[in-house]
């Protein structure tokens, strides 16, 4: 790579790091809103202006060279600390500003997120949310993703993870189905009732009732039921329905089961906490996703349990939403 005394605009540069996180030009156009034509034509000019390849692109795909992984390392620190820089003399939080790119469940979002939101945006009317909404894990990296929220189990994964900590689950019927199969009192009483079974990916085999023992240990017990689905709006309007049991986050369920058109099962044989995680891919974080991060902590931080004050570690990709 040769050296080039003409500094380098960081317009290109952001978006030759947007073309190489998606692999994609026409992805990252998407994400910037920029033509692709435009897109393509500023990674022409960064690599004239570097005097490098930073990219092989081929029909079917587009993935950095050498020089360009060692630029793209690089580049990244180069924006944070451009923004740093930028930020050093104005006032406070208010002064976060760029487009922020987010993924979460869809249960999060309609409930603990979208109603608080818009007093985020107006504490910092700067800022550009972008919220991706989704029961499919996504891709972090791959999407184009500043940081995602998870909850379940995770993976290993170069990721970086930032537990927020647990979130209860409740077993939960419609007064019409306990009306027409009754009231549970046992796990053995599940013999004669409907599971509404959540599966992420529709063909596989459902484990069935999830319960933790006295002993923190988890059972299952497997269970009849006539419907299976793949995401949360799904599985709560089909237990509204009375098709089934379902064991869903406790803090959606609160109003539900307030107004009467839900009831709780079982309360002593609840499901084992669900761990929700942060997950972003390079410790360096413009201070807009690392805001965007605290004030999601601090939202979510009555609705855990074992919240915690911070800390993240290398970890992984969530297997649920």
């Amino acid at each position: 790579m040769t050296n080039n005394a003409a500094p380098l605009p960081l317009d290109l540069v952001q978006v030759f790091l947007r073309v190489a996180e998606l692999a994609s030009f026409t992805r990252a156009a998407e994400v910037t809103g920029l033509p692709r034509a435009s897109v393509s034509a500023a990674v022409q000019r960064l690599e004239g202006l570097l005097g490098a390849r930073l990219l092989h692109r081929t029909t079917r795909r587009v993935q950095l060279t050498p020089d360009g992984e060692a630029f793209a390392a690089r580049a990244r620190e180069l924006l944070t600390d451009a923004e740093e820089l930028g930020a050093m003399f104005r006032p406070g939080p208010a002064a976060l500003q760029g487009r922020l790119r987010v993924d979460m469940p869809i249960g999060m979002a309609r409930n603990l997120v979208l109603p608080r939101l818009p007093g985020f945006l107006r504490a910092h009317p700067a800022l550009q949310v972008e919220l991706s909404s989704t029961d499919r894990r996504v891709d972090p990296v791959g999407e184009g993703f500043d940081c995602v929220l998870r909850v379940g189990p995770l993976a290993d994964s170069s990721l970086v993870a930032r537990p927020l900590g647990q979130l209860p689950l409740v077993n939960c019927a419609s007064p019409a189905y306990v009306a027409a199969f009754g009231l549970p009192r046992s796990l053995q009483d599940l013999a004669a009732h409907q599971l509404i079974h959540y599966l992420p990916g529709l063909g596989a085999r459902s484990a069935g009732f999830e319960y933790q023992d006295e002993d923190g240990r988890t059972h299952f017990v497997p269970m009849a039921g006539a419907l299976t689905v793949n995401n949360s709006e799904a599985y709560l309007h089909g237990c509204l329905a009375g098709l089934g049991i379902i064991q869903a986050p406790e803090p959606a369920m609160r109003p539900f089961l307030a107004r009467g058109e839900l009831l709780e099962l079982l309360p002593g044989h609840r499901p084992p906490p669900m761990t929700v995680t942060l997950l972003y891919a390079h410790r360096r974080l413009p201070r807009r996703v690392q805001a965007f991060m605290d004030w999601l902590q601090e939202i979510m931080e009555p609705y855990l349990a074992g919240a915690t004050a911070g800390g993240d570690r290398n970890s992984a990709a969530a297997s649920s939403g």
